[in-house]
C-alpha cells in the first residue's frame, strides 16, 4: 500500500489525511484544514482533497470495482461482508483509540464501531438467507399477459453500473460508512466514501483496515478526505448518492444540477426533531415511567447527544410534567462529563459544534426554561472545560404551542419536556416536527399505543413502543437496525437507508422483462410455468447438483384415491373434520357436496408418487412453500404429479445445495388439485 500512514503509537494521525482513490493512497495538496482533538483541542491532522481527480475516482469504481463485484453472486458477496466484519472486529481496539479523540467514551465508541461491524454481519446473514446464489434478483411472481400463457412477464433487479457515493456526517465515522457500504456491496455496487472532516481521521483508519485486509475486490471501496469539490458534477444516471447530515445541506444537494439532470438516485438521512411520548398510564412507580426517564437521559448523553435519532422533544402528560422533570434531573445530576476514558459523557465533536449547539439553545430558551444544566458552564473531570468541546447536558421545559421546539434542533445533549393533555393533541404535536427518523411511545396501555402509532406513523420512519414486556431485549429509541428502514419523511430527508433487502434493491434497477416462458426461464435462471421440461429415464432425484438442470422433471401417477384412503388417513392422523368423515354433513357443504380427501393426504400421496426411495444425491426434504389446494379431491379421483426442478442454489461453504421443485398435482381431467414448492438439499457431486 503506497504512501504509508503517518501515525503515532497512541493511534493518532499526523499531517494531511490520505485519500484512497484509483487503487492507491494519495494526499491532497496544500496545507489543508486543521482537524482538532475534541477533548484537548490539539491538532490531530489536516484534510485536503486539492488535486485529487474525483472524476477519475468515479471512473475507477465503475471500470474496476463494479465489474469485479458483479462477477460474484449474492452469496459470495455476503461471504466477503462476513469476512470483513470478522476482520474489523479483530481490529476494534485501533478504532476505539482514535474514536476517543472524537470525544467519544468507550461506550460511545462501541456504539459506533461495533454497530457498524454489526451491520456488515447482519447483511451477510440476510444475503445468504434471502438472496439467491446468483447475480440476478427475481422480484415477485410471474405475471401472465396472455390467455394462452405464451406471453408472460417478470420483474428482475440488476446492479446499477455506477458508484454508490456516500457523503457522511461527523457523528458516526465508522457506522455511517459501513451502513451504506453493506447494502451497496451486496447489490454489486462499489462505494466512494466522503467523510465529514471533523472525524475523517477515524474513517481513514477504517478504510485503511479494509484495504489492508485485501478481502474486497479492488475498486470496491474508495475514500476522499477533504472537500467534495466537483465530485457531484461527474455523477451519472447509474450512480447513487447517499447523504447524512443537515436538512439544509440535503436540500442543496438534492438540487445539484447533475443530480437533477441525470435523475440520480438520492437518499438523504437528515437531522430531525425526534420525539418520545409518555403514556398517561405511566405514572411514578410504574416500570414504564422509569423506562421513559432512563431512555430520555440515555439519549441525551450517549455520543453527547450527537445522534440523528436522539430525543429532542419529550412529550409527557401535563399532570406528570413535574414528576418527569424531577426524576430526569436526579438522573442527570449523576452524569459526569469529561475525559472519555473515565467520564459518563465525553465532548462534542469540535468547538465549532459546541458553539452551534449554544446558538440553538438560545433560540430554544425563548420558548422554554432550563430544568437542568448550564449551556455556558460545565464541571469537567480529567480535562480542560474550554480547550475541549465539553457541554453540560441541558434539559428544558417548554411550551408545545410555540414553534421553536418543533423547528430548532440543538444537535447535542439537549432535550425539551413538552406537556400534552390528550391523545389527539400529542399526535398533532408529534407531527409538527414535519418528519422524523425515529419516535417512541412508552406505555403499558396497548390502546393508547395503537392510537399514537397509527396517528404519528405518517411523520416517522420508525416507531418504538416500549413497555415492561419488551424493555429487557429492546435496542432502545435511538438504535437503527439493519433489518429496518432508517430514514424518515419531510425534514428527516425523505429517504430510507438499511431496511434489509430494501436497502440492497435501492442500488439495483428493477426491470420488467416480457417474453415467452422459455425466455424468462433463461433470463432468471428459474423454471417458469409454460417453459419446456426435460424428462429422461434418469429420475431427477438421482442427479447431483452438478448434473441437475433447471427444467428437469418427472411425471408420476396416476394414483386413485379411495374411500378407504380417506377413512384411514382420518383415523391415523386424528383429523376427523366432517368433510372427510360425515357424508350427510359433507353433502351440505357448498364447497364440496360430499366426502373429500384431506389436502395433506393429497400431498402425501403425491410424495409417494414422485419420491425416488434409494439413497442418493437428495439428502433431505426440508419444507414446502406456497401450498395451495385448488380443486377438491373425491374418492375415485385419480392423481398425477409433475415435479420440475425450479431453482438450484449451491451453498458456498458446504458440499450440498438447495433445490426448489415445482409440484403440480392434477386429476384425471387435467385440473390442478394442489400446487406447491418442494425444498430439498442435494449433494453437489454424486457419491
Amino acid at each position: 500500500m503506497g504512501n504509508g500512514a503517518d501515525s503515532h503509537e497512541d493511534g493518532t494521525r499526523s499531517g494531511v489525511l490520505r485519500s484512497y482513490v484509483g487503487g492507491r493512497w494519495q494526499r491532497g495538496g496544500g496545507d489543508g484544514a486543521p482537524v482538532c482533538d475534541a477533548v484537548t483541542g490539539a491538532e490531530v491532522a489536516r484534510v485536503s482533497s486539492d488535486g485529487i481527480d474525483l472524476a477519475a475516482a468515479l471512473d475507477h469504481g465503475r471500470r474496476t470495482g463494479g465489474p469485479a463485484q458483479r462477477e460474484l453472486t449474492f452469496h459470495q458477496r455476503a461471504a466477503l461482508l462476513k469476512a470483513l466484519g470478522s476482520h474489523l472486529r479483530e481490529h476494534r481496539d485501533e478504532l476505539y483509540a482514535l474514536s476517543a479523540r472524537t470525544g467519544a467514551t468507550r461506550g460511545d465508541s462501541k456504539f459506533d464501531v461495533d454497530g457498524g461491524i454489526g451491520v456488515l454481519l447482519a447483511y451477510a446473514s440476510k444475503g445468504k438467507r434471502e438472496l439467491p446464489n446468483d447475480t440476478v434478483y427475481v422480484d415477485g411472481d410471474v405475471e401472465p399477459l396472455s390467455k394462452g400463457g405464451t406471453f408472460v412477464a417478470r420483474h428482475v433487479a440488476t446492479p446499477l453500473r455506477g458508484v454508490a457515493v456516500q457523503i457522511n456526517a461527523f457523528n458516526f465515522p465508522v457506522w455511517g460508512p459501513l451502513e451504506k457500504l453493506a447494502p451497496a456491496f451486496l447489490a454489486g455496487m462499489p462505494s466512494l466514501i466522503k467523510p465529514a472532516s471533523q472525524t475523517a481521521y477515524l474513517t481513514e483508519k477504517l478504510v485503511e483496515l479494509i484495504v489492508e485486509s485485501g478481502i474486497l475486490p479492488e475498486g470496491s471501496v474508495q475514500l476522499v478526505c477533504g472537500s467534495a469539490g466537483d465530485l457531484l458534477d461527474h455523477v451519472t444516471e447509474q450512480d447513487v448518492v447517499s447523504f447524512t447530515g443537515s436538512a439544509d445541506t440535503a436540500r442543496k444537494l438534492r438540487a445539484h444540477p447533475a443530480l437533477v439532470r441525470n435523475s440520480v438516485r438520492f437518499n438523504a438521512e437528515a437531522d430531525s426533531l425526534n420525539c418520545s411520548i409518555l403514556g398517561p398510564d405511566a405514572t411514578p412507580g410504574t416500570a414504564e415511567f422509569d423506562l421513559y426517564v432512563d431512555q430520555l437521559v440515555t439519549e441525551m448523553t450517549v455520543k453527547a447527544g450527537q445522534k440523528c435519532t436522539a430525543i429532542r422533544r419529550a412529550f409527557v402528560p401535563a399532570a406528570l410534567l413535574d414528576d418527569v422533570a424531577e426524576a430526569a434531573r436526579q438522573r442527570l445530576e449523576r452524569v459526569t462529563v469529561g475525559d472519555p476514558a473515565s467520564a459518563d459523557m465525553g465532548a462534542l465533536a469540535s468547538l465549532e459544534q459546541r458553539e452551534e449547539v449554544r446558538r440553538s439553545l438560545k433560540a430554544l430558551q425563548g420558548a422554554a426554561t432550563v430544568v437542568f444544566g448550564d449551556p455556558e458552564h460545565v464541571e469537567v473531570t480529567g480535562a480542560d472545560a474550554e480547550r475541549g468541546a465539553f457541554l453540560s447536558p441541558v434539559l428544558l421545559s417548554g411550551d408545545p404551542e410555540r414553534a421553536e421546539p418543533h423547528e430548532v434542533e440543538a444537535f447535542g445533549p439537549v432535550s425539551t419536556l413538552l406537556p400534552y393533555t390528550s391523545t389527539d393533541q400529542v399526535v398533532d404535536f408529534a407531527a409538527r416536527g414535519k418528519g422524523s427518523l425515529a419516535g417512541s411511545v412508552v406505555t403499558g396501555d396497548k390502546d393508547f399505543a395503537r392510537e399514537v402509532v397509527l396517528g404519528a406513523a405518517p411523520w416517522h420512519g420508525r416507531l418504538l413502543v416500549l413497555d415492561a414486556d419488551d424493555a429487557r431485549e429492546s435496542t432502545g429509541h435511538g438504535s437503527p437496525m439493519p433489518q429496518l428502514v432508517h430514514g424518515g419523511p419531510g425534514r428527516a430527508g425523505g429517504g430510507e437507508e438499511l431496511g434489509g433487502i430494501r436497502g440492497v434493491l435501492h442500488h439495483m434497477q428493477r426491470t420488467a422483462v416480457q417474453g415467452s416462458p422459455a425466455v424468462l426461464a433463461a433470463v432468471t435462471g428459474r423454471w417458469t410455468p409454460g417453459a419446456p421440461r426435460t424428462t429422461t429415464d434418469v429420475h431427477p432425484f438421482r442427479k447431483s447438483l452438478a448434473e441437475l438442470r433447471v427444467g428437469d422433471a418427472v411425471v408420476a401417477g396416476p394414483r386413485t384415491v379411495t374411500a378407504e384412503d380417506v377413512a384411514h388417513f382420518a383415523e391415523f392422523t386424528g383429523d376427523t373434520f366432517y368433510a372427510h368423515t360425515d357424508e350427510a354433513a359433507a353433502v351440505e357443504n357448498p364447497l364440496f357436496g360430499g366426502i373429500v380427501a384431506h389436502g395433506y393426504l393429497v400431498v402425501s400421496l403425491a410424495a409417494g408418487l414422485f419420491v425416488s426411495p434409494e439413497p442418493g444425491p437428495v439428502l433431505a426434504n426440508y419444507g414446502l412453500e406456497n401450498l395451495r389446494f385448488l380443486t377438491p379431491v373425491k374418492p375415485g379421483d385419480s392423481l398425477t404429479v409433475t415435479l420440475t426442478c425450479k431453482q438450484i442454489t449451491p451453498r458456498e461453504n458446504a458440499d450440498y445445495g438447495e433445490v426448489c421443485w415445482d409440484a403440480d398435482v392434477t386429476n384425471a381431467d387435467g385440473d390442478s388439485v394442489a400446487k406447491y414448492d418442494v425444498l430439498t438439499l442435494v449433494a453437489k457431486e454424486a457419491a
